[in-house]
């Protein structure tokens, strides 16, 4: 590819890998940044099966392999992808000073921080807030990932970064589109929300440690579908209680405007027919990121003193469990 754009994926995450792995198919330049201690562990090629929804609403089933090249100390990206913990942005971005990297930073994190918070975390690096449609597990040298066609990502004007229109290429060279919302952290904020409904609903009964069979389960189940709706219109609601619009995000909270028994029957369809969709919840298995998301939207709940008798309910009894175990 005549001028490649060169990315410096933080770690061997499965969101960085998933990206770095389609990021270098399309013939630009990936390498990873892993502590010092782990250089000799990081394997030198994954087995990589993908289920890609970029070409076919359905999804195609790839198998293929990946190459993974090793950043070095005091080099320049064009952009460098983050994809941690909210809580270890800052951590994450020392890492980078330390080893004198330079670029602009893609956040694709969830974040329950203001944007005043997430200057804060990435110090002097220029930055533009996304999020990923894609998921996965790791296991070994193994990286079993769904990507979907597009990301979310913020508008150039409040990106405000100097190589908007080399991220663009990026993502149209890889076939994937950007949609924009309103404010993308106000997205993420009420993506969070969302999730943290689904879960909570999904660990009914308290148990989190096979998120793989609790989504399962709830996909199947058209009245705790139902129940989830329900709960989703609670933690909506803490979203709303932090001054966001939600006219502005019709799109994304229209499905729980429904009758809940009905939403919960169309819900049900939806996941038996979309491989994509359902096959990302069963993936999707790190407890102590999902459990980030739900305490996030639990404790700004309790903070602003709203009335979630669903969510307060489930999330109560997840947490009891914590605690014997």
């Amino acid at each position: 590819m005549d001028n490649p754009v060169k990315i410096c994926v933080l770690g061997v995450g499965v969101i960085g890998t998933t990206y770095g792995y389609v990021f270098q198919k399309a013939g630009h330049q990936v390498e990873h940044l892993v502590r010092e201690n782990q250089r000799n562990t990081v394997p030198k090629q994954l087995s990589v099966h993908l289920l890609d929804g970029r070409y076919n609403n359905k999804g195609e089933e790839k198998q293929n392999s990946y190459t993974i090249t090793l950043a070095q100390p005091y080099t320049s990206y064009d952009f460098i992808l983050v994809s941690v913990a909210s809580g270890n942005v800052k951590n994450a971005v020392e890492t980078l000073a330390s080893n004198g990297l330079s670029g602009t930073l893609i956040l694709f994190c969830n974040f329950w921080n203001d944007r005043q918070d997430i200057v804060g975390m990435v110090d002097e690096y220029p930055y533009i807030v996304g999020f990923p449609t894609a998921g996965g597990c790791m296991e070994q040298d193994n990286l079993n990932c769904v990507l979907f066609d597009h990301i979310m990502m913020e508008n150039e004007v409040k990106a405000n970064i100097p190589n908007y229109d080399d991220l663009s290429r990026l993502l149209i060279t890889s076939d994937i589109a950007a949609k924009v919302p309103h404010d993308m952290v106000e997205w993420i904020w009420l993506h969070m929300a969302i999730n943290a409904g689904v879960t909570s609903s999904a660990a009914r009964n308290g148990q989190l440690e096979n998120p793989r069979q609790l989504a399962l389960n709830l996909m199947g189940d058209s009245k705790a579908l139902s129940e989830a709706v329900k709960t989703i219109r609670e933690t909506i609601l803490v979203v709303a209680s932090r001054g966001v619009d939600l006219r502005l995000y019709n799109n994304e909270i229209m499905p729980y405007k429904f009758p809940s028994v009905i939403a919960g029957v169309v819900m049900k369809r939806m996941f038996a027919g979309n491989e994509l969709t359902s096959r990302i919840m069963t993936l999707h298995n790190d407890i102590d990121d999902i459990l980030y998301g739900c305490t996030s939207v639990y404790n700004t709940a309790k903070d602003q003193g709203l009335n979630l008798p669903l969510y307060y309910k489930k999330m109560d009894k997840i947490y009891s469990t914590i605690k014997k175990d």
